[in-house]
């Protein structure tokens, strides 16, 4: 049987590694939010043939109507245009220059949120991250009858939604990746497949626990090596599909498809790296406390 437990300190490690730069990113330039937390007019276009068209001339025409916009490639003869929330007659105006200055236009997509109900998502957004994590710490508690695994299980999740968080917040820095609605949804599937893949295995040490004496590291290193092959083939099957929507599909649903598979990997690593070690360290450190006690008592 191999001694996962022995590496504790090794897997420990190698997430502060990728924790700390994501952490330290956050806290100076936190994450860039798209137009659904703050409000404003998403459009997306499209121009046929050599239209000679760049960013900067794009831009050039909201200027003239006296809107700022943030102009950048989305594609071949594509472009993503970010201002603040179009009337309908703003839009039909910008849509008759840009035809007039550089030919057939298609229309890719259109979207305007006001910054009122912008806020507003993202406070619900907080909030359903909040209640997700406490309903999960109860229940976990409460199914194995000890709040040291369902801290634990917290705990775990927490790394991969830091990682999460971390590595969109570097993103969001240098190649300006927004998040949106969707990166709320990516973090909440991770805390659920987290959460689930570090439920087998501690249902496993308690099974074991139950037919055997043998010491409680013993028992997460036998669990661990009788789980870790069914996790890893199981994130494999999600990695593979990830993978090949991320390469094949459409650039909407790009930064949302990496986040789920950010979170998969993560959630993998965590689930059997972080949580049973964990699990061991509380353990030691709670009989160290007993035994403390017990000395003192003589």
């Amino acid at each position: 049987m191999i001694n996962f437990m022995r590496y504790k300190w090794l897997y420990f490690l190698i997430s502060a590694l990728v924790i700390v730069p994501g952490l330290v990113s956050l806290l100076l330039f936190g994450l860039k939010p798209s137009i659904d937390f703050t409000g404003g007019t998403l459009w997306e276009v499209g121009l046929v043939g050599e239209t000679g068209a760049t960013e900067e001339a794009i831009g050039g025409i909201f200027q003239e109507v006296g809107l700022l916009a943030e102009v950048r490639a989305s594609g071949e003869n594509q472009y993503l245009i970010r201002t603040s929330p179009l009337e309908f007659s703003q839009r039909q105006l910008l849509l008759g220059e840009l035809e007039r200055r550089f030919g057939e236009l298609i229309e890719i997509r259109f979207e305007t949120l006001g910054p009122r109900l912008g806020r507003e998502l993202l406070d619900n957004a907080l909030l359903a991250v909040v209640l997700a994590t406490l309903v999960i710490l109860l229940y976990v508690a409460y199914r194995f009858k000890n709040f040291a695994y369902g801290t634990v299980a917290i705990l775990a999740m927490f790394h991969d939604t830091i990682v999460l968080l971390g590595i969109f917040s570097i993103l969001g820095r240098f190649f300006d990746v927004e998040v949106g609605a969707l990166f709320v949804t990516a973090v909440l599937t991770t805390l659920s497949f987290s959460v689930h893949d570090t439920i087998v295995v501690f249902d496993r040490i308690r099974e074991i626990l139950r037919k055997t004496n043998a010491g409680f590291e013993v028992v997460v290193n036998q669990a661990v090596g009788e789980t870790v092959v069914r996790s890893i083939n199981n994130s494999l099957t999600i990695i593979f599909m990830l993978l090949a929507l991320l390469l094949l599909g459409g650039e909407s649903l790009r930064w949302f498809i990496f986040a789920l598979l950010v979170g998969t990997i993560s959630g993998t690593y965590s689930s059997t790296f972080n949580a049973s070690p964990l699990l061991v360290v509380w353990f030691n450190l709670s009989k160290r406390k007993n035994l403390r006690g017990i000395l003192r008592l003589h």
